[in-house]
């Protein structure tokens, strides 16, 4: 193991911009509310606990103005004016996440988590199925996917493995072998982050993983930019510390560095565990999105005192909203002996919902409400308070600063969202793509039909339909509640826990809204159990609180929701994205044409995008029955949809054993259909002598063409190998992609 490439922490200074979000750049809503702008900023950067130099590269750059200084743990401060009183405010900019522990022969990432305890129980779970970033020994990030099981693989299977248990969990970068893996730049001891979608949910909240972590960061920078430096008394540090999840390391640093005669941490409230005899009751925080500035006590209740009274006096005289509620203490308690605070400190933050998952959001006028209370501490609105007997000193908020073949095809296509029965953006974006020679039609149920073939009338030539689905997994809006959440129904089959306590879209007509899926009652207790199908109801959540409010944002009843998606080149030729079935095989399918230059004579060729596939084959169906009444039903359907395979560190090998990167799948049986033996003969036959990699066997699910059979046809189901299906972390190889391409055309020319 060569650990010479690395020092602790390791240095990591690229600034993300992820695909189809706001990372880096204003919007017109930041110009209104620059600390959330600048949260949404901050939170779009890995800092898992001990990696946190991307967030210290940024605030160092941010800052710079002000001479900032970082000691050899990794903290950032800033110092100005000099003298007593000696004033210290303080906030973490660490997040929880995981390093890389061990390689797997097979190229797969063991990991450990960061840190250990003090998380949420189903912390690791969240993390199953999902893209994460690896960061490399070269400061640069990778691509990777969190194993996930494939929903069409389980039905039968008893003891499935628990995603909750970290000896489960498995790292996918592409990589087969340790070797290749070591090649990428990945080692022992590479941090492990989500990789995120920071929301803003009807301009009022701001959701994705860490934005608790670093709302107090956000802030900080902000009231550094609003102040008058000349105007400080006595001297005023304000410190970024790393390690806050490791025992609060950082922060201890700065207090025995600084020896502060005032302390203000600036940072989410904790959760205190479970209270002793009370089962499923918590000492945690209980204030509610939008309750303003919030002062952490031992207690749920209670009066402030010290500096915590003079902060709630300055805030009630300036109208800011201000409330205490309970919270644990910053330093948790271990067996290394804790720093001395000063007799004058008090924890200070706001209220946070879906703490410690992707989820977890806070709100922008409370983030506001902070900043300004924090500004008229630093100005010495305090003391001046005394003096003149209480008059209210004004803060102005600071004004906003300023601070990109096949595959092409299936980027393309990854971008259109499109659930079951709202393909439509999907079906224009394979129009779009088709060669001008293609005049394809709609028909009533959808479906996307291009003839490509010219056989002369009375011609024995076969019939053969070459067929893909438009449609993904998602749900559907059913009804508005009264507080303003979207309750809504899954659309084609998943695990519904690989999207709750997610960020998520939700597609209304003309434009898409930032939301987050809300996990289930009880989500935070020890002993928490995802409810059975039957039990479940989905809330989403747009920052909406009331029936009006949705309506406002023209979001309705039927309309759809899913979760981001982008493209992510992994190691070698791997590939992830969400909704790569049936993407791929919509991709095949326009490249296939591509390769005819034009209708082919003498053959009887079609190619056909089906809608609502996910849903029970409905497009596909719809077609059979009218071409069967037409009395033009085909004599071959080849239905591209994926071989989901057990190319898994999770899945048993006992069947759909096929390998990524070894060809084109072909589907000889799975559940709904089965391929004449001497026909997946026959396409073998077909694929060897045009050199095209092949595979064959048995695995999970249906496919459209099971629809023509009852009419007549012979269904000739072939894919490619898919790991993780119907989750955001499924994976390709994308040699596979080109083979299935390949075998199309030839099926179009020569079947």
């Amino acid at each position: 193991m060569n650990l010479r490439a690395y020092s602790f922490p390791v240095v990591l200074c690229l600034v993300f911009i992820f695909p189809g979000r706001r990372a880096v750049g204003q919007t017109e809503k930041d110009a209104a509310a620059p600390t959330a702008g600048e949260l949404r900023r901050l939170a779009d950067i890995p800092s898992v606990s001990g990696y946190e130099n991307p967030v210290t590269d940024r605030i160092r750059a941010e800052l710079a103005s002000f001479h900032p200084v970082t000691d050899s743990l990794g903290n950032v401060t800033v110092t100005i004016g000099s003298g007593t009183p000696h004033r210290l405010i303080v906030t973490p900019i660490d997040e929880p996440g995981f390093v890389v522990s061990a390689i797997t022969d097979d190229g797969y990432l063991r990991l450990q988590r960061m840190p250990q305890s003090q998380l949420p129980a189903i912390f690791n779970e969240l993390y199953s199925a999902q893209p994460v970033k690896v960061g490399t020994t070269s400061d640069r990030w990778l691509d990777g996917v969190v194993a996930g099981l494939s929903i069409h693989l389980q039905i039968g299977r008893a003891n499935l493995p628990n995603p909750r248990d970290i000896e489960n969990m498995y790292v996918d970068i592409g990589a087969s072998s340790a070797a290749e893996a070591r090649k990428s730049g990945v080692d022992v001891l590479s941090p492990v982050a989500l990789s995120r979608t920071t929301g803003d949910l009807d301009g009022r909240m701001i959701a994705g993983a860490s934005v608790g972590d670093k709302f107090g960061a956000a802030t900080l920078i902000d009231v550094l930019h609003a102040i008058d430096p000349s105007k400080i008394s006595g001297t005023l540090t304000i410190a970024f510390v790393v390690q806050q999840w490791f025992g609060a390391r950082g922060l201890e640093r700065t207090v025995n560095s600084t020896r502060p005669d005032e302390l203000i941490y600036v940072g989410r409230l904790l959760s205190g565990g479970a209270v002793p005899g009370m089962e499923g009751v918590h000492r945690a925080p209980r204030r509610e999105l939008g309750s303003g500035v919030l002062l952490g006590m031992g207690q749920t209740s209670g009066t402030p005192v010290g500096l915590g009274a003079d902060l709630k006096k300055l805030a009630d005289m300036n109208r800011i909203p201000i409330e205490t509620d309970y919270s644990a203490g910053v330093i948790p308690v271990s067996y290394l002996q804790q720093s001395t605070f000063p007799s004058k400190w008090v924890h200070v933050g706001i209220a946070t919902a879906w703490a410690d998952t992707p989820a977890e959001a806070v709100d922008s006028g409370d983030l506001q409400k902070l900043e300004q209370m924090l500004q008229l501490y630093v100005q010495g609105a305090i003391a001046q308070t005394g003096q003149d007997g209480g008059n209210a000193v004004s803060a102005t908020l600071p004004p906003e600063r300023g601070a990109a073949a096949s595959m092409d095809t299936l980027k393309s296509l990854i971008k259109q969202y499109g659930v079951s029965r709202h393909e439509e953006a999907v079906r224009e974006e394979i129009k779009r793509l088709l060669p001008q020679w293609a005049k394809p039609e709609t028909d009533a149920a959808g479906n996307l039909i291009l003839n490509a073939g010219m056989a002369p009338a009375g011609s024995k030539a076969d019939r053969i339909f070459l067929m893909a689905h438009m449609d993904e997994t998602g749900f559907e809006v059913k009804s508005i509640s009264r507080d303003g959440r979207l309750e809504v129904e899954a659309e084609g089959r998943r695990e519904i826990d690989d999207y709750e306590g997610h960020p998520a879209l939700v597609h209304a007509t003309g434009t898409d809204h930032d939301a987050i899926i809300e996990l289930p009652n009880h989500w935070d207790e020890a002993n928490f159990q995802w409810p059975q199908d039957s039990e479940i109801t989905i809330r989403v959540d747009v920052g909406a609180r009331t029936p009006e409010e949705v309506a406002r944002l023209g979001i309705k009843a039927g309309d759809t929701v899913t979760v981001p998606k982008a493209y992510r080149p992994l190691a070698g030729t791997r590939a992830n994205a969400r909704s790569l079935d049936d993407r791929v095989g919509c991709a095949a399918l326009i490249s296939a044409v591509r390769t005819l230059s034009g209708p082919l004579k003498d053959r009887d060729v079609t190619f056909v995008w089906t809608t609502q596939e996910e849903i029970g084959l409905r497009g596909a169906a719809a077609l059979a029955k009218r071409l069967s009444t037409e009395g033009r039903e085909p004599n071959y359907v080849f239905a591209v949809d994926t071989f989901v395979t057990s190319d898994s560190p999770l899945e048993s090998k006992r069947f759909a054993d096929a390998e990524l990167g070894k060809g084109f799948a072909v589907r000889a049986l799975d559940d709904s259909n089965a391929i004449p033996r001497e026909l997946v003969e026959r396409i073998i036959k077909l694929a060897r002598a045009n050199q095209i990699p092949v595979q064959f066997g048995v695995t999970g699910g249906g496919n459209d063409g099971s629809e023509f059979v009852p009419y007549g046809a012979i269904d000739v189901a072939i894919g490619w190998p898919l790991r993780y299906s119907h989750s955001p972390a499924e994976l390709i190889d994308t040699r596979d992609v080109e083979a299935l391409t390949r075998i199309l055309a030839a099926v179009a020319r020569n079947w």
